[in-house]
């Protein structure tokens, strides 16, 4: 029995030195992580276990006759964080708060996400921000930041349309490309159509009025005083910097295919887009000619093209299946031409506005046929430059609507603004 007794004994003091032990411990726990906290602040700790976790930044837009502008405002939003994601306005969307969409939604699917700079793409975007989406885009998308220009997007109650955002703390804002506008490339196509016609209607003429703000050539006459020869003048001003922020930057390597394809690409639409995508798959490299202003207008019109040579260079330049430009291709390919960069194939779709060139007496792929390196591709869509004017001619009462929708919404947001000028 005196055994027995003294064997508890024994267990109970184990057991009492063991549970000592794991208090002691517990504290020592206890008191480390607290410590941990106030040298390591929780703020602190999530920067440190997200700095590897890369910065999501939301843009959205209707993206409606894109132009190199939307381009820019896609690149510097990219520049603010590692991953783009584009929310494209759903048509209707558009109709309620804009005015009818020149291109549809699928087309602006096709444009945007062949912008070199978007990673992903969200269809039917809603042109506000609204809590509920907003929501999503933090949860569902891990969308860090929203971006937008510092132009006015305002809804049809003269209201800001990222207030939510701002209100957030989630808002970050870039510079607005100044020069275009789409408004200002419906007013040239507008001045081409008309200059083209010897009659116009007065609705027709006053919807010019509404979307043409630029300056006329010397040889035109005034908007009521007799026609001109004359066709809208661009605002835009290259740069060597704003080329090569579009650039890839980098050459073909020696063994590389070189695929070569030319032509106005004015109004970068749809068609271009996939055209494009069709002819750098038949190579490692694709290199783009964009003929001249002058060139344009000697085989398409003398109001031909609508964006001038460096505004059409910006915007192939910008999509991704496009590694290289020729800024002011000659028309003819020449045997020095394929010679000098290296080409091994050209290539020409078969929907464009100059496919009689088989026809021709100097038809400007002789030298390309001769060597059995050219080729013609099925163009996946029936679209050109002149479908995007015939849309807009074909439906201008609604544009002029639109446009004065819009000049007044803009007016109630400035009034009562002071601005000062900066950079």
């Amino acid at each position: 029995m005196g055994s027995e007794a003294g064997d508890s004994s024994e267990i109970i003091e184990k057991n009492s030195r063991l549970i000592t032990r794991c208090l002691i411990g517990g504290v020592v726990i206890g008191v480390s992580a607290l410590g941990f906290y106030y040298t390591f602040p929780l703020e602190k700790w999530r920067r440190w276990r997200n700095k590897n976790k890369p910065i999501r930044v939301y843009m959205d837009g209707c993206f409606d006759m894109m132009h190199y502008g939307h381009c820019n405002a896609l690149r510097q939003a990219r520049a603010l964080g590692d991953q783009l994601v584009v929310g494209v306005v759903s048509d209707a969307e558009i109709i309620d708060n804009k005015g009818p969409p020149v291109t549809p939604l699928n087309e602006r699917m096709i444009i945007v996400s062949a912008v070199k700079w978007v990673d992903e793409v969200i269809p039917d975007a809603p042109y506000a921000i609204t809590e509920e989406f907003m929501k999503k885009l933090f949860d569902e998308y891990n969308i860090d930041y929203i971006i937008h220009g510092d132009d006015p997007c305002l809804l049809p109650d003269g209201t800001d349309a990222y207030a939510l955002a701002k209100k957030a703390g989630r808002y970050k804002q870039i510079k607005r490309t100044e020069g275009v506008s789409s408004t200002d490339i419906v007013g040239r196509m507008l001045l081409c159509v008309r200059e083209r016609s010897s009659s116009d209607s007065p609705s027709h003429s006053s919807l010019q009025r509404q979307f043409s703000h630029g300056h006329r050539t010397h040889s035109q006459k005034s908007e009521d005083g007799g026609s001109g020869t004359g066709t809208r003048i661009s605002h835009f001003l290259p740069t060597s910097r704003r080329i090569v922020q579009f650039s890839n930057g980098k050459g073909p390597r020696p063994d590389a295919r070189i695929v070569y394809i030319d032509g106005a690409f004015d109004l970068f639409h749809a068609g271009h887009v996939e055209i494009l995508r069709l002819a750098r798959g038949l190579g490692d490299f694709l290199l783009v000619g964009i003929h001249t202003d002058q060139t344009v207008s000697a085989n398409r019109g003398a109001h031909r093209p609508i964006m001038n040579l460096h505004e059409r260079s910006l915007s192939v330049l910008a999509c991704r299946y496009v590694d290289e430009v020729i800024i002011g291709a000659p028309w003819e390919v020449s045997k020095d031409m394929i010679t000098t960069f290296n080409i091994s194939l050209v290539v020409h779709g078969t929907v464009a506005e100059d496919n009689d060139f088989q026809k021709e007496k100097c038809n400007p792929y002789a030298v390309p046929i001769s060597m059995d390196i050219f080729k013609l591709l099925a163009s996946p869509l029936d679209i050109t430059t002149s479908t995007i004017i015939r849309r807009i001619v074909s439906n201008h009462e609604a544009y002029q609507k639109r446009n004065e929708r819009k000049a007044e919404s803009e007016r109630r947001y400035y009034e009562g603004k002071t601005f000062v000028s900066g950079d």
